[in-house]
């Protein structure tokens, strides 16, 4: 069970702070970004926060590297996302460019190609009845949402075998 620590309103702004912190940390990881904002929502001076964002980066509680990577794991594997879309959801999370590089590094061009595929063969393998256009359509409309470009797309219809009416 999650064990959440009390805030002494009592304390000084540094101790409260880190209380602050690491009950955000007992739900999952967060970037030192996601730190940030969650401290200064929480109504945490700029200098106080940074300086516990440090703190706690010292101790090797936060690290934008070892999240980054966990995160692109996660989201490529659970949720079939393209690396172009876990950029941004990193970004967005207030990781660095050179960790998001380096975690993004890990998935090559034929895995991502990969989990396309399987998505969209999940996806055809549910309409067969339908016309091949249709079913084009929405093959294309999922791996769009996930991010996957263009050529990669193309290929993964190719490979299907899917051939609308203008194709034959």
């Amino acid at each position: 069970m999650l064990e959440y620590l009390k805030v002494d309103q009592e304390a000084d702004p540094y101790s409260i702070a880190n209380t602050i912190a690491l009950n955000a940390l007992v739900a999952r990881a967060k970037s030192k970004g996601e730190l940030l904002a969650h401290l200064k929502k929480r109504g945490v001076e700029d200098d106080v926060a940074n300086a516990t964002v440090f703190r706690l980066q010292e101790k090797g509680l936060i690290n934008d590297s070892e999240f980054a990577k966990a995160w692109t794991q996660s989201r490529h594997t659970s949720k079939k996302l393209s690396k172009r879309i876990i950029a941004c959801e990193l970004r967005s999370r207030g990781v660095d460019q050179q960790s998001i590089d380096e975690a993004l590094d890990e998935i090559d061009d034929e895995s991502e190609y990969r989990t396309a595929f399987s998505l969209a063969m999940r996806k055809y393998s549910t309409m067969s009845r339908l016309e091949p256009e249709v079913q084009i359509r929405r093959v294309q409309s999922l791996l769009q949402r996930k991010g996957f470009s263009f050529s990669t797309i193309s290929r993964v219809i190719r490979e299907l075998g899917i051939q609308s009416d203008e194709q034959r």
